[in-house]
């Protein structure tokens, strides 16, 4: 059984279920630090370019999960968790307008997850 590098709390879920019905097929990119810092930003499926440079970590309830491959060098070690918070960002990202917006929290993986993890590609 593989582990999932990103995973999302029950509030992420539920929005992005809401976010689902309104908008169709999602996706998401991990922000490199432009407009809000670095966050996680939801955008209709293919909304977001994607290059060669960006690799797919997962999918979380069905949406591509994206970061920048240099980016991901630091983050490789930890599972991301994707949440929600009251307040708006300043970034692009659909769930702004609600009065929310997603961040993550991470917690490094042990050495067993590490032999288990699933392949970005």
């Amino acid at each position: 059984m593989s582990v999932a590098r990103v995973i999302a709390t029950e509030k992420a879920v539920a929005l992005i279920h809401a976010l689902q019905r309104s908008h169709g097929p999602l996706m998401f990119h991990q922000s490199g630090g432009c407009c809000d810092g670095s966050q996680p930003m939801c955008f209709s499926a293919g909304e977001f370019i994607t290059g060669s440079s960006d690799v797919c970590l997962g999918e979380v309830e069905g949406c591509r999960f994206y970061m920048h491959r240099d980016q991901f060098e630091y983050w490789k070690h930890t599972r991301l968790i994707l949440d929600v918070t009251p307040g708006r960002g300043s970034s692009f990202s659909l769930e702004i307008p609600l009065g929310v917006r997603f961040y993550i929290r991470s917690e490094v993986f042990t050495t067993d997850e590490l032999n288990e993890l699933e392949p970005v590609t």
